[in-house]
């Protein structure tokens, strides 16, 4: 009688201990999805704030003095730190996965770019100040 879970006698099993280590390919990609965590514990950070600002303000003071603490600011120290390699890597990743456009696209001119972004800026401030 056999077991039909029981692997077959020349199975090769690849052992799991630094296999990533050898290539640096593989730890630059390993980095970039531990970056990821840094991401979650952030987004999991403020959605923390978001409730504690529900449950009022004494609790949403207390959260911004956990904020204020040392490990709080050196903890969003290595997050920007985290962020900043994990939107690099993603954007040097993003061309090799999108497909190409049908269509013949002009390339846009840098000041133009620079402008939009300047112009959002501006009108966002504005919005922010109208809203106060």
């Amino acid at each position: 009688m056999s077991n039909r879970f029981k692997p077959a006698a020349n199975t090769y099993v690849r052992p799991m201990t630094g296999w990533w280590k050898r290539n640096p390919y593989h730890r630059r990609y390993m980095l970039r999805e531990a970056t990821a965590l840094f991401v979650t514990l952030y987004a999991l950070n403020l959605l923390l704030g978001l409730f504690c600002l529900q449950q009022g303000e004494s609790s949403y003071s207390a959260w911004l003095g956990a904020m204020r603490s040392p490990l709080a600011v050196l903890f969003h120290c290595v997050a920007f730190v985290a962020f900043c390699y994990h939107s690099w890597t993603w954007f040097k990743v993003l061309p090799k996965t999108v497909k190409d456009l049908p269509v013949e696209a002009e390339k846009v001119p840098f000041y133009a770019a620079v402008g939009v972004v300047v112009v959002s800026v501006l009108v966002l401030m504005v919005i922010g100040w109208l809203a106060r």
